[in-house]
């Protein structure tokens, strides 16, 4: 039905032709971001509604309790649902140390929280299909996975700024909601993200929309194919200063994917620009020595280099 839309206002009202560039970007553009708006809405209310029983000290209170591994499968799996992003690194991070959750597990949770999230899944879904979406989820819980265990292994605690473990944070657990307070949150939450991300869509599908229809076929496949062996770290080093999120990176990877871009480059793309992200890491520095930032971004860069190669591997 969205197809037919698109199809209907490109190629009818506005009478473009569909071999026409400029008609094949506008269809792209219409489909693309009314299927986004209306996956964004629906998922990231159901996502809400889970989120409502995961208040930070409720977080911080399962993670505490759980040793290493089964706490870092968990602090992965916690970070797709609950609302932390770099912007509020600092205070998740010394409220976890605060509670006694392990170093290498907080770390799981940091990583996985702003790299798989309701909005990647959405757009992912929706630009790629739902394998596609899926694998991109797992890989990215295996990369907090293992990059908490390792720092949890190398005993790193002397590299968290002294004064983090002599803050003490309250414990206050917020009051159990009615369903009519977390539909209500839910709502609003739609609303806020929507508020909040809605450039970044438009603006990215806008760009993938001229990429679509302009950009040369294949003209990615000599550079960034499955064979271009330098593609991955290529792109990782391109990812790692460049700050975006989802909403602002997917629509253009997805036209990078269709142009003939590898999907392991695209995978280390995606994660290096989210979970990599050089603002992130300024506001680390505020919890983090410089040592243990740069043990941080070394283990991310190499296990994302390793899942680029991996995945070009596998679809070679």
């Amino acid at each position: 039905m969205l197809q037919a839309f698109a199809d209907f206002v490109t190629f009818k009202l506005f009478k473009l032709l569909p071999s026409s560039r400029l008609g094949t970007a506008l269809d792209f553009f219409i489909n693309d971001t009314l299927k986004i708006f209306i996956m964004l809405a629906v998922i990231i209310f159901l996502v809400s509604l889970i989120r409502s029983f995961f208040s930070p000290e409720r977080t911080r209170k399962i993670l505490s309790q759980k040793k290493e591994f089964v706490g870092n499968v968990l602090a992965a799996l916690l970070g797709i649902v609950t609302p932390f992003c770099s912007c509020s690194a600092v205070p998740v991070f010394i409220g976890f140390v605060e509670a006694g959750v392990p170093l290498g597990v907080t770390f799981s949770f940091l990583i996985s929280s702003p790299m798989v999230n309701e909005v990647a899944l959405v757009m992912l879904w929706g630009m790629f299909g739902w394998r596609i979406a899926a694998i991109y989820i797992a890989t990215g819980v295996i990369v907090a996975i293992v990059g908490g265990v390792i720092i949890g292994r190398l005993k790193l605690e002397h590299l968290v700024e002294e004064y983090v473990y002599d803050i003490k944070m309250g414990e206050s657990e917020l009051a159990a909601m009615t369903w009519r307070e977390r539909v209500d949150y839910a709502w609003s939450y739609v609303v806020d993200i929507l508020k909040r991300v809605w450039l970044y869509v438009i603006i990215g599908i806008a760009i993938g929309g001229f990429m679509h229809g302009y950009a040369p076929a294949n003209f990615l496949v000599k550079y960034a194919g499955p064979g271009s062996w330098y593609a991955v770290p290529l792109v990782v080093a391109i990812g790692v200063p460049l700050y975006s999120n989802a909403a602002g990176i997917i629509p253009i990877v997805n036209v990078l994917f269709e142009k003939g871009m590898a999907l392991g480059t695209v995978l280390a793309f995606m994660m290096s620009v989210t979970a990599l992200s050089l603002p992130e890491m300024i506001i680390l520095r505020k919890v983090l020595k410089p040592k243990l930032i740069g043990i941080f971004v070394g283990i991310l860069t190499v296990t994302i280099l390793f899942v680029g190669y991996l995945f070009n591997w596998i679809m070679h």
